[in-house]
């Protein structure tokens, strides 16, 4: 067994954070996902344009440069804009809001071609027997085409979820107290950095194997009353 010189618990309180800060990150993404895939398919040329520059340049900047962009850049240009304007005004963002908004319009983007994906996968004669018995565009795509687009994005999503899970470790960088905030703090103070960073491994394998299952569980409920064609 290995000695963890009473940091046990802080390794689980990193735990508790890390799985806190995924969720809410991936529930505010499949929101503004898919406000940005509705976007980029019905919006007008300019919004495509600007939903499309988003989507490009979060997807082609590292995770750690926007962090820090969003952590330490944004105050101080709002301060320093201020400043110009002949304003004294001290700024700082919460690491936790900082965490989880920085996350969630990293990951927005990548469920954005998702949910897309999923949309232009649907057979058209579904949203054409959805016109013909009167429902408008929608009723039409709250009750025909977003269940089944869910069906056809949720492995996308899956992926996403867990893409997210591993890019929490880099809110580290911003000092909030997240699993492998915590695992470097409890390595320094025991000069033990390979049973830390072993067991923090180790907690985020097990989030990747109980999501792994959960998205397993969830695909078959959604293909539930579906048949595929036998050849």
């Amino acid at each position: 067994m290995p000695d963890f010189q009473g940091y046990g618990w802080l390794l689980l309180d990193g735990l508790v954070l890390t799985v806190g800060v995924a969720i809410a990150s991936m529930l505010g993404a499949l929101a503004l996902g898919l406000l940005a895939a509705l976007g980029k398919l019905f919006a007008p040329r300019a919004g495509k344009i600007l939903i499309e520059v988003y989507t490009t340049f979060v997807r082609g900047v590292p995770e750690l440069v926007l962090l820090l962009l969003i952590y330490y850049g944004l105050p101080t240009l709002v301060q320093n804009t201020a400043a110009k304007a002949g304003y004294d005004l001290s700024l700082s963002i919460n690491p936790f809001v900082a965490g989880i908004g920085t996350l969630t319009v990293i990951y927005a983007a990548f469920a954005c071609e998702v949910f897309r994906a999923a949309y232009l996968a649907l057979p058209p004669g579904q949203r054409e027997a959805a016109y013909a018995l009167g429902l408008n565009p929608v009723i039409t795509f709250r009750k025909v085409e977003l269940p089944q687009m869910m069906r056809y994005a949720l492995p996308g999503l899956g992926n996403v979820w867990m893409v997210l899970v591993k890019a929490t470790a880099l809110i580290s960088i911003i000092q909030l107290p997240e699993l492998m905030r915590n695992a470097d703090i409890a390595a320094r103070s025991t000069r033990q950095p390979f049973t830390f960073f072993f067991a923090a491994c180790l907690l985020y394998l097990a989030i990747t194997a109980i999501s792994m299952l959960g998205q397993a569980r969830l695909e078959r409920w959604a293909a539930r009353g579906t048949t595929e064609a036998k050849s």
